[in-house]
């Protein structure tokens, strides 16, 4: 992208945003799945999370670099792309000193020697690697040995894992955060503040903020509650932010109420919603279903960014400040899901987890024979 410059093409550009684009695809599927894999039970979200604070630094790190007092401008924009190749390097050069997932080496490929040499280069001697190894043999007589795109969609023992998925993603991405995210600028220059890009980087402090926030939260109070407070505590936002906005023009001070509620809006989302949404399916799926999961996870994330950042302006335009009811009404809806169908995953193994949906299957085919046999008779 930032040869586009040098050569004069437009093209390098958007062939450098395709090759870019489908990098960050991968890396927000492969990276919590990896993290997932090789962390221990009681360190897993605060791990995985992790992942997220550094996809939240970059953002706020991308905002500064965008200034134009720094490279957002005609003689620096070039420079300001070429910066993506620091890290791309840096993971290039580290990734040959990670090891294979135990678990995909145990689980899926009956390497157990491999396995329990990847987790003592991961884990050390400080853990109990056996203990870790017997749960995996365990997990694996429970699971299918191979699971394919039409049986993952198909069986009715992923039916659950993949409604709550999908309840959770599009509740976090319709949630509003990315439109405000996207558009803070425009919010805050039309609330009537000249120097609005320095209120925006605000608003990439705050993402980083609480995504930290939420690393130390998650294995304390679990993700249940941190989704539930996320999503209630967005729609009161977005309840207020209509308010503010409707009636900014007749009430003074409310300018400065509306700047206080996108940044409480932000923080809802990355206490909880935001972070865990990118997760939350590995913690679903048994093994052989996890890589799919994760996959459908992604392309709901990244699909709800798209709409949510493409339908905003056309909206605004047509129902103002009322939009933000549109936000309210899917964050209510992931509400109920969440509090109703989503179990606690905190500390909780892999196989524990599967378990439960296996079980509650189970249930229900033991309800509908004893149905269909009432009908025999």
């Amino acid at each position: 992208m930032s040869l586009s410059q040098l050569c004069g093409s437009l093209g390098l550009i958007i062939t450098g945003r395709l090759i870019f684009g489908l990098f960050c695809g991968l890396c927000m599927s492969l990276i919590p799945l990896y993290i997932q894999e090789v962390s221990p039970t009681a360190l897993r979200g605060a791990f995985t999370i992790m992942s997220h604070v550094s996809f939240s630094l970059g953002i706020l790190v991308g905002m500064v670099m965008s200034l134009e007092e720094v490279l957002g401008n005609a003689q620096f924009w070039p420079l300001m792309l070429s910066l993506s190749v620091i890290p791309a390097v840096l993971q290039y050069l580290t990734l040959p000193f990670c090891p294979e997932s135990p678990r995909y080496l145990l689980i899926n490929r009956g390497q157990e020697e491999e396995a329990e040499a990847a987790l003592r280069k991961l884990w050390g001697n400080s853990w109990d690697i056996l203990t870790e190894i017997n749960k995996m043999r365990e997990e694996a007589s429970q699971t299918q040995s191979k699971v394919t795109l039409r049986d993952f969609l198909c069986l009715r023992r992923y039916l659950k894992p993949i409604s709550i998925i999908v309840a959770i993603t599009l509740g976090a991405q319709l949630s509003g955060f990315n439109a405000i995210l996207n558009y803070s600028t425009d919010i805050f220059t039309k609330a009537g503040f000249s120097q609005s890009q320095f209120l925006t980087l605000g608003t990439g402090v705050i993402n980083v903020l609480f995504t930290d926030i939420s690393v130390l939260l998650v294995e304390r109070v679990g993700r249940r509650k941190l989704l539930l407070t996320g999503f209630m505590v967005g729609a009161l936002c977005n309840i207020l932010l209509t308010v503010s906005e409707a009636t900014m023009r007749c009430i003074p001070g409310m300018s400065y109420l509306q700047v206080l509620l996108v940044f409480s809006s932000i923080s809802a989302y990355e206490l909880g919603p935001g972070p865990i949404s990118w997760f939350i399916a590995a913690e679903l799926f048994d093994q052989s279903a996890r890589p799919f999961g994760m996959a459908f996870t992604c392309m709901l994330n990244w699909g709800g960014k798209f709409l949510c950042s493409l339908l905003y302006p056309p909206l605004l335009n047509l129902m103002g400040a009322y939009v933000y009811l549109i936000f309210t009404a899917a964050l209510c809806c992931a509400f109920t899901f969440t509090f109703f169908q989503l179990p606690e995953t905190k500390g909780r193994t892999f196989d524990e987890i599967a378990s439960e949906f296996r079980q509650a299957n189970r249930v229900v085919l033991l309800k509908e024979l004893q149905k269909d046999f009432r009908t025999f008779n």
